[in-house]
């Protein structure tokens, strides 16, 4: 299974202003990713890909759909990218957005970009 940190670097985080906050959890830094660089497929790309609507309803959150369709609730992130809304707060009741599929064909075309 893919993730979405897979290939991207870490970075020790220890500046001063968080000193605090790493005193109280007695740890020398912290760790974060960089910043992903994905870019949306071409048409090529999308050729590969089918996709299923769905209407965005109240109580709906990417995490759900992402199990439903997927079986792992972890690659919500799939579906936030696909539709170029990053939390579901970007997304109004009615909306309706798309779930890629297949999976490994979404996925595949992360790898190429």
């Amino acid at each position: 299974m893919s993730s979405r940190y897979a290939y991207r670097r870490t970075l020790a985080n220890r500046l001063s202003m968080y000193k605090e906050q790493r005193e109280a959890r007695n740890v020398r830094s912290v760790n974060h990713y960089s910043s992903p660089n994905m870019s949306y497929p071409n048409a090529t790309q999308m050729a590969k890909i089918t996709s299923v609507n769905h209407v965005w309803k109240q109580g709906d959150r990417y995490y759900k759909l992402a199990h439903k369709h997927y079986g792992d609730k972890k690659l919500w992130w799939l579906i936030a990218w696909f539709n170029l809304a990053p939390t579901e707060s970007h997304l109004v009741t009615g909306q309706r957005i798309r779930i890629p599929l297949p999976l490994e064909a979404a996925l595949s075309f992360l790898r190429e970009s």
